[in-house]
Order: C-alpha cells, then structure tokens, then sequence
C-alpha cells in the first residue's frame, strides 16, 4: 500500500509517499481502506518533535473514514465492506471520568490514517453518518470528540446559556459552535482573523471579538450579556486570566488546550468568590463518540471542511496548518 511515512523530524517535505507493507488486522482488529483522512495539530507537533513519545518511522494520522476490507479473529465478518468512521481514541479504560494508563490515539505509536490501509481494533469502527461524504465523515474523530466532551460531558451545557469559544477557526472551535448551536445555545466567538469572525457569524454565532483588539475581554462579556455561561478554552496562558475575569458567576470553563502556553498568572480569589468551576477535557470515551455522532446521523449538524488535499500532498496539508489559515478541517483525498 501507500501511505505517507514520517521517518525524520522537521519541516512539511519530511513526510513521504512510499510503498509500505499492507497492515494484517489481528485479532479482534479490522483493516480499513481509507477514503479520507483529516489533519490535526497533533501531527504538526508530532512532525516538529513538539509531542511526548514520539517513534520514528510512523505514519501520522488519527481520522479517517473508509470501509472495512478485512476482520481479524473474533470480529464478525459482517463488518466487512462496511463504510465507516475511525474513533481514534483507543484503550480509554474503564473510567469515564479520566481516561486509563493504557489510553493512546491512532497515528502514534501505532501507524495511522495517512495510509490507504489502517489496522485499528474493530470496537472502534463506527458506521459513517449515510449523508456525509467521505471528507466531511473524516473530519470529524479526534476534534468532534473533544469538543462534545468539554459541551456535554464536563460543561453540561443546557439550552438558552451562552458560550464563549476561543480561537474559532481550528477543528475543536469549530465543532463547538456548531454543537453549542444545535444544543440551543447561543455562541460567542475569539479569533485574531477578522475574517474567521465573519465565517464564524456566517455559521451561527452570534457574535464575534478580534482577541488583538484593545479591550476585548469587555467587548466579548458585554455580548454575552453579562458574561458567558460557559467558556470553551485552548489558547492557555494569554487568554486564561481574561476569561476568569470575564466569566459569569457560577461559570463553568472548559480547557482542552493551550496553543498560547501552559503557565498562566491567574487571581484565584476570582475562582473561589465567583464560584467558577475549571474542568479539563481530553479527548472522550466510546460511549461519547457514538453519540457525537448521532448529531451528524440525525442531518442536524454538518462538519466544516476546509481544503482537500490528494495524499501525496500531505506536506502542502501541512503546510496550509503550520501557516493558520484553515477554518475547519484540512483533509487528505485518498482515493477512489
């Protein structure tokens, strides 16, 4: 097969299309032709050497969306010639609090998406939502999980709250408007691109700050009428003091990230005398992936792609993510 194979770290170039072994499914695995596959920063990180663990020669890539071509023991063999999507959240554990010792996601160490075959465990094989293509079907694993997790699970957002999302434009941002509006809440969005705001609008939020702006934590409070329910986080450092100050009484911010730094000077009165509940999100467990999914399955919710790229082209997808200008997901075609 051919797949895209990361063998030194480093710039976009280093990822190459090259012949590889097809991949055998073992038992209770399943081998995936894939369609289509999706980019996250993970694997930016992961090609930088930015990421803990990191083996070398692998093929990056957590989503993917394909049909099944092969079963191993102990998977029925009906599965073959499914169409499917990739949970690539895999050995979770048996907590749905907090994932287990053993929990990894797809693409390292175990070889990924970037392939036109992947070897996964066939408990994480979901049918692909009939409506969706190929591409928007990948777009969704890694970055629709997590946000579902910080809304439903850990925010417990209910309708007629009000969000705030910072950073919209990357794949979890996106997500979690999309999500937040579908689940009757009203969205308020951050983004250092003018323009990004504009998209965000056009999708359905109902306001928008540019975070280089003078001022805009004030200006983001005022159009959520007071301040935001809920705060959905990735940027870390340089926001996190502004959104506990910003936040309603009683709030509730979810951290899922932090693009900006891990380190932040914060006030902590301000968490204790307004009550803010701060809750860490990762990823999410099998139970959540499949109801994330019933959200495409029932038409109400339609991922954000991008741009396509063919396969051989992973290092111009690459690119197009080192240079954060994407809004929604970057997709790799793999084939017919």
């Amino acid at each position: 097969m051919k797949a895209i194979v990361l063998r030194e770290l480093g710039d976009p170039d280093k990822l190459v299309l090259e012949s590889v072994p097809d991949p055998d499914p073992g038992p209770g695995g399943a081998v995936v032709r894939i369609r289509a596959a999706a980019l996250n920063h993970r694997d930016a990180w992961i090609r930088r050497g930015q990421y803990a663990g990191i083996r070398l020669p692998i093929v990056l890539g957590s989503d993917g969306a394909g049909e099944v071509v092969a079963v191993g023991a102990g998977v029925d063999e009906r599965l073959v010639g499914q169409s499917v999507v990739i949970n690539p959240s895999l050995d979770w554990g048996t907590d749905d609090r907090a994932q287990g010792p053993a929990y990894h996601i797809l693409g390292l160490p175990d070889d990924g998406t970037y392939a036109e075959l992947v070897r996964v465990p066939a408990a994480n094989l979901c049918p692909k939502p009939g409506s969706l293509s190929s591409e928007a079907a990948a777009a969704i694993p890694l970055a629709g999980l997590t946000a579902y997790r910080a809304l439903v699970t850990r925010a417990r957002l209910q309708a007629g709250e009000t969000v705030l999302v910072t950073g919209i434009g990357g794949g979890v941002s996106t997500f979690a408007l999309l999500f937040a509006r579908h689940l009757g809440a009203r969205v308020v969005v951050t983004s250092g691109s003018d323009s990004k705001l504009e998209r965000a609008r056009a999708l359905g939020a109902d306001g928008g700050v540019n975070y280089k702006s003078e001022g805009w934590g004030k200006a983001a409070q005022a159009m959520c009428q007071g301040g935001p329910d809920v705060i959905i986080d990735s940027a870390g450092r340089d926001a996190f003091p502004t959104l506990l100050e910003i936040i309603k009484p009683g709030g509730r911010l979810v951290t899922f990230g932090a693009t900006t730094g891990s380190t932040a000077t914060v006030e902590v009165r301000r968490i204790f005398w307004k009550q803010i509940a701060i809750l860490g999100s990762t990823m999410g467990t099998p139970r959540e992936f499949g109801d994330m999914l019933t959200f495409f399955a029932q038409g109400g919710v339609t991922p954000v792609v991008d741009q396509v790229f063919p396969l051989a082209d992973a290092a111009g997808a690459h690119r197009r993510m080192d240079q954060a200008g994407q809004f929604g997901k970057i997709v790799l075609s793999v084939g017919v």
